[in-house]
């Protein structure tokens, strides 16, 4: 939507606030299930990998383990850039990007932690956090959470 008004913000209507909330916590409805599918299909992976390398004695690579990661980030990029058009938030690319690329630390980190279903909650916060940054008004209170959680991930990985 275009506003006539020269100081006032593409994203800023007045519409926005009822509107970022909802769209919000829609992606972090998308977030965990993402996560889930991603927790779900590694599982699925590993127990692959067993049955196929259980007579090898030495290493052993199925096509699977070269192309889990590619796979799954992909789709989770299509499902979030979907999900963001059928939500009206912009910039997709922008919001999406890092979502993707930086979600395997908290989702590890709760996996570690709480197995599958922290992972779960850990992709509702995070997606949720980075789809809310995309509202002014909401920016930095969302990319404060975004960092926290991230923070949060990187001091259980590596503690």
């Amino acid at each position: 939507m275009h506003s006539d008004h020269p100081m006032r913000a593409e994203n800023t209507s007045p519409a926005t606030p009822r509107r970022a909330l909802p769209a919000a916590a829609a992606a972090a409805a998308t977030g965990a299930a993402l996560a889930c599918g991603a927790a779900w299909f590694f599982a699925w992976v590993d127990r692959h990998d067993e049955r196929a390398c259980a007579t090898t004695d030495g290493l052993c690579w199925t096509w699977w383990d070269w192309a889990s990661v590619p796979l799954t980030l992909t789709a989770a990029l299509i499902a979030l850039m979907a999900a963001y058009k059928r939500l009206d938030i912009t910039p997709r690319l922008a919001v999406a990007l890092p979502t993707v690329l930086l979600a395997p630390l908290p989702l590890t980190a709760a996996a570690a932690v709480a197995d599958r279903w922290g992972a779960a909650l850990a992709g509702a916060a995070w997606a949720g956090a980075l789809a809310l940054a995309a509202w002014d008004r909401h920016r930095i209170p969302a990319l404060a959470a975004a960092a926290a959680l991230l923070l949060a991930s990187l001091v259980t990985l590596y503690r």
